[in-house]
């Protein structure tokens, strides 16, 4: 299991891409995916809702149990993923891809955000 090297990740198990214009795409590693195995329901934040870094702000249900989601940062949901709420195992198989979970214009960054290396040595993955 690699871990995108562009991509910044919170002790939390969330990623977090560069910012594009102020917005930052948010969903949860491979490791995380694993480790809940088949994800069957998901419940995101709304358009318009505020997160606060560290908070949480939506759920992850499996077969195995259901697990709080996380913000990697504070800021204002622009978008939420559809296609993960209709089909949640795209979180278990495109965690890095088509099962992003969130979009955010971020207003603050947290200074803990993980590099993909320091990531993998956190996790063992």
């Amino acid at each position: 299991m690699s871990n995108p090297q562009q991509l910044r990740y919170s002790k939390e198990h969330e990623w977090l891409s560069a910012t594009e214009d102020g917005v930052a795409t948010v969903g949860i590693t491979e490791h995380a995916a694993n480790a809940l195995g088949d994800v069957v329901f998901v419940q995101l934040p709304a358009v318009g809702d505020t997160v606060t870094a560290g908070e949480t702000c939506g759920e992850l249900e499996s077969t195995k149990s259901v697990s709080d989601l996380y913000s990697p940062v504070s800021g204002e949901v622009v978008e939420a993923n559809q296609d993960v709420v209709d089909d949640p195992s795209l979180v278990n198989s495109a965690p890095f891809e088509g099962g992003w979970l969130f979009k955010v214009r971020v207003a603050e960054e947290p200074g803990d955000l993980l590099s993909a290396d320091e990531y993998t040595e956190f996790s063992g993955s």
